[in-house]
């Protein structure tokens, strides 16, 4: 995976300014990798193995796979002297890396109860201590031991997403954030006009850290768009549901359609009580008709768009609209761990509280080249048969978004914090 940014671009840096790198670096790293751990202080043990589908993992996987990507890429090929913590790790906790070799499989998971908890805390440990080690004497590995902190990131917010449908199958409801605070009632959606022209798309190289998958940056030609001032909210979507939604044939696309009747979909996940109750990270916790909508999948927020007569924006309209923007609220630190309240601000909640679909297929840009070796599988191999997603939602690191930032989904899952934003074209 490439990165921008983090290069000293062919000068030799003086050792105070590598002393600076290397300190910076060090912080980062023992602040991310700490915030993985605090993530899973409310679970109990038996909460940390489990694994209610294959597309979810157990949070002591997530842990451990993590501090597997840091000894794999980094300390076996990069710091004289490392012994791996176990042989067979390796093969356990490799998710889909088949440039490193074969994987345990993934719908398993939930069955190794070794290594315990304890084990795997002693192995971050060990691993840590090497890493920061590693990042004193060799600045110029800055850049991959970047990708492999924001890979942290991404999966501190796989394992809050991966948990909550998890823990959605107890009856109990067991309850990790706070409750949604109150607020006041939302008014109703307002679009925001964007004319739209040759536009440049994807992240300026050099400018930070970025995914390979967010480059190179390129010229797109944009009609003029409206975009909706934020998301929409469970009372909206609610309305949709009330109307048949469910139902109606002719609002879904044919494979939406086909798998509302393979699967049985009666409403959206987590919902209960004849739509009065959902589930939340919060426990069982009634509907707010300001609170915005999540856990939709791409039929289902195309299906809204077409019920309100407009569609889902591209990804490139989308990327346009955030690049005048900034980050503001809605992430992982508030400790809701579930959207907000919608605000009838413009372009409100572009970033933060939760993923909003775009109509764009996962596809490489223009002249996009994955990296070489193992690490190069990291986005490429997924590039087929995927939706996009943009803007982050309410368990992602505030400082991991960004405007060009490119997730991917398939269409039909929904366990993600994934919601609508509506456009419409002028």
């Amino acid at each position: 995976m490439q990165s921008h940014g983090h290069g000293t671009g062919g000068r030799t840096l003086p050792d105070t300014a590598r002393q600076d790198v290397s300190h910076t670096l060090a912080s980062e790293y023992w602040r991310i990798r700490r915030f993985s751990e605090q993530l899973c202080e409310p679970l109990c043990p038996e909460e940390m193995g489990l694994q209610a589908c294959p597309d979810v993992s157990p949070p002591r996987w997530h842990l451990a796979h993590t501090t597997w990507f840091f000894e794999t890429f980094l300390l076996k090929p990069e710091l004289p002297g490392y012994r791996v913590r176990h042989p067979r790790y390796e093969y356990l906790f490799n998710s889909y890396y088949n440039g490193i070799g074969e994987q345990f499989p993934r719908p398993q998971r939930h069955l190794l109860s070794r290594p315990d908890g304890e084990e795997v805390q002693q192995w971050r440990q060990q691993v840590d201590t090497a890493m920061v080690q590693l990042i004193e004497q060799r600045p110029d590995l800055t850049a991959l031991v970047t990708l492999g902190l924001n890979h942290e990131q991404q999966h501190q917010e796989l394992l809050l997403t991966d948990i909550k449908y998890s823990l959605s199958f107890n009856p109990l409801a067991p309850s990790l954030g706070q409750p949604l605070p109150p607020g006041r009632p939302v008014g109703n959606l307002t679009f925001q006009p964007l004319s739209g022209g040759l536009v440049d798309i994807g992240n300026p190289e050099g400018s930070h850290f970025a995914f390979d998958n967010e480059g190179p940056r390129h010229p797109v030609w944009l009609a003029p768009f409206a975009l909706a001032n934020r998301p929409v909210t469970q009372g909206e979507y609610r309305a949709f549901v009330d109307d048949g939604g469910y139902q109606r044939a002719e609002l879904w696309l044919s494979d939406g359609w086909a798998w509302i009747q393979q699967q049985g979909i009666k409403g959206p996940l987590y919902w209960h009580s004849g739509h009065r109750d959902h589930f939340t990270l919060a426990g069982l916790q009634p509907l707010h008709d300001s609170q915005i909508m999540a856990h939709v999948n791409y039929y289902e927020a195309d299906a809204y768009a077409r019920w309100a007569g407009k569609r889902l924006p591209t990804e490139q309209e989308w990327e346009l609209a955030a690049s005048q923007t900034q980050p503001a609220r809605g992430f992982v630190d508030n400790g809701l761990y579930q959207p907000g309240r919608a605000l009838d601000t413009p372009l409100a909640h572009l970033f933060g509280d939760v993923w909003e679909w775009t109509a764009s297929a996962y596809l490489p840009y223009p002249g996009f080249r994955p990296a070489s070796g193992a690490v190069g599988e990291y986005n490429g191999k997924f590039m087929c048969n995927q939706m996009v997603l943009r803007g982050g939602s309410c368990a992602t690191s505030r400082d991991h978004i960004r405007a060009s930032y490119r997730n991917f989904f398939y269409p039909h899952h929904r366990w993600q914090f994934s919601g609508i934003r509506l456009a419409e074209t002028l």
